[in-house]
């Protein structure tokens, strides 16, 4: 845990892009880890749960699931089980992504559920509002993200400073064990450290670095202003 801690951070989303998937998924993972070696930023990677077990193999930067289910071990044909997770070689999952919203309900139990298995919980949020009801439920990190602008090229930090801002204060405020991350839109090593200058202590992102021509340059663009 302490690892993860360690800032600034940057999760990589591999999503489910063809270039993040199966033998891309690896390389793309081996350049995440040159860059962490070369910088010292914690960089953290997120692929397609099939592809975990191996990329745990071949890397030793930390691996996060995208998405956990809550469910107990049973009768739950296609739900992802944090137990299995764990086991391929996850360390952490992302919670509520914009792209699998869950029910209030079911966050609390997955967060639970990392704690109890001493994992790591990233709680995607949308606005002031839900990030302070987030904060509640007692995440290791939220991270907010206004969907309409992820995906868009257009950064939170820069298009709507005063959310990123809010959140840091709300949360604190509520938890300073909490640590925020931003999310939507960044790609650019200007895009982070307005990340970070107002607060957050890293970023979630995806396709600015997964589409790029050259994620490894990406990257090292991304990291060059902190």
């Amino acid at each position: 845990m302490d690892k993860i801690k360690r800032t600034p951070i940057v999760i990589l989303n591999f999503k489910t892009y063809l270039e993040s998937t199966g033998n891309n998924a690896l390389k793309l993972a081996m350049a995440s880890e040159i860059v962490a070696e070369e910088t010292g930023v914690n960089i953290i990677i997120a692929p397609q749960s099939p592809d975990i077990y191996r990329l745990s193999n071949e890397v030793k930067i930390p691996i996060f699931a995208q998405h956990v289910d809550a469910v107990n071990p049973g009768g739950h044909t296609g739900s992802s089980l944090i137990e299995c997770i764990k086991d391929a070689g996850a360390i952490g999952c992302l919670i509520n992504h914009s792209e699998q919203r869950m029910k209030l309900a079911d966050m609390d139990v997955v967060v639970k559920k990392a704690t109890e298995k001493n994992m790591v919980s990233v709680l995607c949020t949308n606005n002031i509002e839900t990030s302070a009801a987030a904060s509640t439920l007692k995440p290791d990190f939220v991270a907010i993200e206004p969907p309409e602008l992820i995906g868009s090229g257009i950064p939170v930090s820069k298009a709507e400073p005063e959310i990123v801002e809010g959140t840091v204060n709300i949360i604190h405020d509520i938890n300073p064990k909490i640590s925020v991350l931003c999310g939507a839109g960044i790609s650019t090593g200007e895009d982070m450290k307005a990340a970070m200058d107002l607060g957050a202590e890293g970023v979630l992102l995806a396709s600015g670095i997964i589409m790029a021509e050259d994620p490894k340059e990406a990257l090292l663009n991304l990291v060059s202003k902190i």
